[in-house]
């Protein structure tokens, strides 16, 4: 089970953090490995070729003399989608675009614990 700070994913999504309608761990080529979501998650949010988008932009930011990025935050109208390397996968966060980015998982909370 994947923990953030503590809160276990399933219950993240379901009733704990304000906003947070998905969370996908993925490999970098976007397949979900894990994935938990409610009914508000925008379904193409959800799909393959929008989650594998994190490995294109570190790739891209790369070639131009950058670093690896660690974490990526997308806008949209209606939600917002956070992303974190932690290679060999990524770790997606999709939400409200008024949910609070800022305070919900900070990468640092971001941990494996197979116990629960």
């Amino acid at each position: 089970t994947l923990f953030c700070g503590n809160f276990c994913v399933s219950d993240a999504v379901s009733r704990s953090v304000e906003g947070l309608h998905a969370i996908v761990v993925s490999d970098r080529d976007g397949v979900p490995v894990i994935k938990v979501a409610n009914d508000n998650a925008p379904e193409h949010a959800l799909r393959p070729g929008f989650l594998s988008t994190f490995a294109l932009a570190t790739d891209q930011g790369s070639k131009l003399g950058l670093s690896k990025n660690k974490s990526i935050i997308c806008y949209y109208n209606t939600y917002q989608v956070v992303q974190f390397n932690r290679l060999p996968l990524v770790v997606s966060f999709i939400a409200s675009s008024n949910a609070n980015t800022g305070t919900r998982c900070p990468r640092r909370q971001l941990q494996w614990n197979p116990s629960c």
